[in-house]
C-alpha cells in the first residue's frame, strides 16, 4: 500500500462535512475500527507517547503501525474518552485499569469488541480485541493439517472417552483447532458442550457457554454443571488451574471425551505442566490420549510469492536449523519467498497456517508419565516413536508453498517476538490516518 491506503477518510474529506470536533472524533474512531475489520486485524492498540498517539493493528500476528499525523496527540483525550463511552467505561477514572466491551454494528451483523485500559506515563493506553462470533470456523483441512496428521487426530476424536490437549502460546490458534475438531465429530446422536472464554465461533448444534468471572462462573464451576447435562463430548477452553484439570481428567475417566488447551512450548511439556498442577501421574497416564502442540505462521500471498532461488548451502543450513534430513534438499525448488503486492498490502503474506506437533500416548510414554519423567525424557521417546515436530511440520508447509523458512524458524523454536512490527507501506513507512481537525 502507498501512503494513502490507510487514509480512513477514504475518498471523502471528513473534515469538510463534520460540523464540530465531537462528530469528527466519533467518525474517526469508527473508521479506525472499520478499517481494522477490513484488514482482518484481531487487535487495535491506542498507545500514548510523549509527542504522539500511536495506533497499531495486529494482523496475522504482527503489529502494524498506522501512520498518523504528528498533531494526533492533541486529540488523545477526546479519542480515549470516546472509546470509553462506547464501552461503558468510567471516563473520569484514569488511575486504574478498566475493562469493557463494545457491540459494533457492521452491516447486517454485530462485532463484539473487548476493551482494556491501562494507565501509562503519558496517558491511558487502550487495547481493543476484535471478536467476530459470526465468523466461519475452519475445517480440519483448512487448519493446515497434512492428511496423515488429520487421520491420527480423527482416530482419537472417534474414541468415546479420554483427553485431547492442544498446547501453545497465546494466539497460536488453539481455540480454532478445538472448534474444528468438534465440528468434525458433531453428529445428531452426539451431545457436545463447550465452556469458553470467550465464545469465539458459533457452531450450529453445539451447546456453548461462556465463563463469567464477575459472578464466579469459572471454567471449573462451569465444567461441574456441564457434567450434570448428560454430555458426550466436552470442550474446555483452557485448563488454568488444578481444580479444572482435576475435573476434566475425572470426566474423561467416567466416559466423556474431553478437549482442552494448555500453555506450554511443546507437546511433552503439557504432561509435566499437569504434574506441576499436582495431578497424580497415574491419572494423567490413564486419561490423556494425545497432545498437539501448534503455532501459526504467516501464509504466503498466492498472488505474488515466487521461487526463493536459494543456494544449496543456504537450503542445507535452513534444513539443519529445522533438524530436517539433508536429503530433503531435493525439494529446494519448492521453496518460495515473500514478495509483496496490492493483494497482501505489500507484506508478501496474507493469512496464517498452522504447524503441528502430535504426540500419541503410547505404552512407553504411559510408563514414563507414571514415573514422573521429565519433558525432555518424554520427548526423546516420542521422537524415537516417530513424533513429527513443529519444525518438521513447518518444512512440510514450506514444501507445499504455504510459508517460508524464516517464518518456521522464527515460530517453531518456541521464541516469538510478539512486538515485532511489520509496517504496511512498501517503503517501510507506516500508512497514514487523517485525524479530525479543530
Amino acid at each position: 500500500l502507498d501512503d494513502s491506503d490507510l487514509d480512513l477518510d477514504g475518498e471523502e474529506d471528513a473534515q469538510d462535512d463534520l460540523e464540530d470536533q465531537n462528530a469528527a472524533i466519533i467518525r474517526f474512531v469508527n473508521e479506525v475500527i472499520e478499517r481494522a475489520i477490513v484488514d482482518r486485524a484481531t487487535d487495535i492498540h491506542f498507545e500514548p507517547h510523549k509527542e504522539t498517539l500511536q495506533i497499531r493493528y495486529r494482523i496475522d500476528g504482527q503489529l502494524v503501525p498506522v501512520r498518523v499525523p504528528d498533531n494526533l496527540r492533541s486529540f488523545q483525550d477526546a479519542i480515549i474518552s470516546r472509546i470509553k463511552i462506547m464501552s461503558a467505561i468510567n471516563i473520569s477514572e484514569k488511575r486504574r485499569p478498566q475493562g469493557g466491551r463494545i457491540t459494533f454494528s457492521q452491516g447486517q451483523s454485530d462485532l463484539d469488541i473487548r476493551v482494556s485500559t491501562l494507565p501509562t506515563l503519558y496517558g491511558e493506553s487502550i487495547s481493543l480485541r476484535l471478536l467476530n462470533e459470526k465468523s466461519q470456523p475452519l475445517s480440519m483441512r483448512e487448519l493446515g493439517l497434512v492428511p496423515g496428521d488429520e487421520k491420527n487426530i480423527v482416530g482419537i476424536l472417534e474414541k468415546p472417552h479420554g483427553i485431547i490437549l492442544v498446547t501453545g502460546p497465546t494466539g497460536s490458534g488453539k481455540s480454532t483447532s478445538l472448534t474444528a475438531f468438534i465440528r468434525r465429530i458433531h453428529k445428531p446422536e452426539r451431545r457436545i458442550m463447550t465452556v469458553e472464554d470467550p465464545v469465539e465461533y458459533e457452531v450450529a448444534g453445539i451447546n456453548q457457554t461462556q465463563v463469567n468471572s464477575e459472578i464466579g462462573f469459572t471454567f471449573a464451576s462451569a465444567l461441574r454443571e456441564i457434567l450434570r447435562q448428560d454430555p458426550d463430548v466436552i470442550m474446555v477452553g483452557e485448563i488454568r488451574d488444578r481444580e479444572t484439570a482435576d475435573i476434566a481428567i475425572r470426566a474423561s475417566l467416567t466416559g466423556h471425551l474431553v478437549l482442552s488447551t494448555l500453555h506450554t512450548n511443546d507437546a511433552p511439556g503439557a504432561i509435566t505442566r499437569l504434574v506441576d498442577m499436582e495431578i497424580e501421574p497415574f491419572l494423567i497416564a490413564s486419561s490423556v490420549e494425545m497432545v498437539i502442540a501448534q503455532r501459526l505462521v504467516r501464509r504466503l500471498c498466492t498472488e505474488c510469492s515466487s521461487p526463493a532461488e536459494m543456494s544449496e548451502g543456504d537450503v542445507l543450513a535452513s534444513l539443519s536449523l529445522l533438524d530436517v534430513d539433508p536429503s530433503e534438499l531435493a525439494h529446494r525448488e519448492k521453496v518460495l519467498r515473500a514478495v509483496g503486492c496490492q493483494n497482501c498490502q505489500n507484506l508478501g503474506f496474507r493469512g496464517r497456517v498452522g504447524i503441528f506437533e502430535l504426540m500419541r500416548m503410547s505404552d512407553r510414554i504411559h510408563g514414563l508419565v507414571i514415573k514422573s519423567a521429565s519433558a525432555p525424557d518424554i520427548r526423546e521417546v516420542a521422537l524415537e516413536e516417530g513424533m513429527s515436530t513443529l519444525q518438521h511440520s513447518g518444512w512440510e508447509q514450506i514444501k507445499r508453498g504455504l510459508t517460508t523458512f524464516d517464518e518456521v524458524i522464527r515460530y517453531a523454536d518456541g521464541f516469538v517476538d510478539e512486538e515485532q512490527e511489520t509496517p504496511f507501506g512498501s517503503d517501510g513507512e507506516p500508512a497514514p490516518v487523517n485525524p479530525p481537525q479543530d
